[in-house]
């Protein structure tokens, strides 16, 4: 089955080193606790707010682990709502996993858990 695996973060500045740890944190866990290979991931899709220019928050997932070379990532910038969160990078990984919808662990750290309180008990 192809599921679809959701994470978001925030960071305080618009700083590269920043934005790679937070990113890198967050694929980090919904990695681990989903039980992801590379092999089975069909695609990983990022998007980030208007006021992060500082790096590419892909570049967090090929330092991560050098098994994720072939992996296909693409970076994008997340629409720029007035009411949005801001500074936060978004994650839509697509894998194959046996885990059923409701058993997958979708991760939200920082000022992003706001994003989902509805899933808040996964996170305590």
């Amino acid at each position: 089955m192809i599921r679809g695996v959701r994470g978001a973060t925030t960071v305080q500045e618009n700083d590269e080193k920043q934005i790679i740890k937070a990113t890198a944190a967050m694929l980090e866990e919904m990695v681990s606790k989903n039980n992801i290979e590379p092999e089975d991931v069909v695609q990983v899709l990022i998007s980030a707010t208007p006021d992060l220019t500082k790096t590419f928050p892909a570049k967090a997932l090929r330092l991560f682990r050098d098994d994720w070379t072939y992996v296909p990532v693409m970076c994008m910038q997340e629409l720029a709502i007035e009411s949005g969160l801001s500074k936060c990078i978004r994650v839509m990984l697509t894998a194959r996993t046996d885990l059923s919808q409701k058993n997958i662990h979708h991760v939200y750290h920082g000022q992003a858990m706001k994003l989902r309180p509805d899933l808040k008990e996964e996170h305590q």
